[in-house]
């Protein structure tokens, strides 16, 4: 089971954002709870549980911190129970033009392939050298985001009112070696505080969907959190080609302006998991760039 870096964003002065209206970034530790949202396909899954946990900190001066952890047990009647354990810590330059990574897998115990390298992007094209799986490199034309200035573009998009964002998106998960195509599909804006209890809530995708449990995402409705904007987001993950297709794996939640993320969804396909927001911790506020 794969974890995007875009997902983990979900949590600067804006450098091919917004130049007018600047994007900052919560520094933040989130922790989502997981469980079986929908489950279909031969291999059904029964159940899922686990915990995705990422820490958040950086400035628009020295860049951006990001480490994540998400452990996931699946049960099945067919194939048994399946513990992934993914661990993955990123730093990104406050420009968005350089990125390290490094990525960890554990499968029912058993280490799997790790995944350690460098990224930049120079005159439209994105250059990658890999340590592991094995020392290598390559390059792809044209624009790639990497996941914080990604996750700037949405929030500036959303911002403008746009309803999509289509970009090339480099996170360094999988391989290592696959830059992927993503569609953002953005709803209308909202606050916790506007939307009223049992109310419908308009989807990413123009739907009409269920106001979320008054149980779930309880950090969000508090405080500073409960008056902020935010707008229902789907976002689709695509190997890079052409021509109409499935995509890999898609992610809906609500994005918040300063960088926070609730209402989380990662659907796979043959099953989804749901994450509950169930801890929001405020880290120390990013340094001013003139001191």
């Amino acid at each position: 089971m794969r974890l995007s870096r875009a997902t983990a964003c979900l949590i600067l002065s804006a450098s091919g954002a917004s130049a007018a209206e600047p994007v900052p970034l919560a520094s933040h530790r989130a922790v989502y709870d997981l469980s079986l949202a929908q489950s279909g396909g031969t291999r059904a899954v029964e159940s899922a549980r686990g915990r995705i946990v990422i820490d958040f900190s950086g400035d628009a001066c020295k860049g951006y911190t990001m480490q994540t952890r998400q452990v996931t047990v699946l049960e099945s009647g067919e194939t048994g129970s399946r513990i992934s354990d993914l661990r993955n810590t990123t730093f990104e330059s406050a420009d968005g033009r350089s990125y390290r990574f490094k990525v960890s897998t554990l499968l029912n115990g058993t280490p799997g392939q790790s995944v350690d390298g460098t990224a930049e992007t120079v005159a439209d094209a994105l250059k990658v050298r890999l340590k592991e799986p094995k020392r290598d490199g390559f390059q792809a034309s044209g624009e790639v985001l990497f996941p914080t200035v990604h996750m700037r573009r949405l929030i500036a998009a959303a911002r403008e009112g746009r309803t999509t964002l289509s970009v090339k998106v480099y996170d360094g998960t999988d391989d290592g070696r696959k830059v992927y195509d993503t569609l953002a599909v953005i709803g209308r804006p909202a606050t916790t505080a506007s939307v009223k209890e049992g109310a419908p809530q308009e989807g990413a995708v123009g739907e009409v969907a269920a106001k979320p449990k008054a149980d779930r995402d309880k950090p969000l409705r508090e405080g500073e959190m409960a008056g902020m904007t935010h707008w229902p987001v789907t976002l689709s993950y695509f190997t890079a080609g052409e021509g109409e297709r499935t995509p890999i794996y898609v992610l809906t939640f609500d994005l918040y302006e300063n960088g926070v993320s609730g209402n989380l969804r990662l659907d796979y396909g043959e099953f989804a998991v749901a994450g509950n927001l169930s801890r929001l911790d405020k880290l120390p506020a990013a340094t001013d760039c003139k001191s």
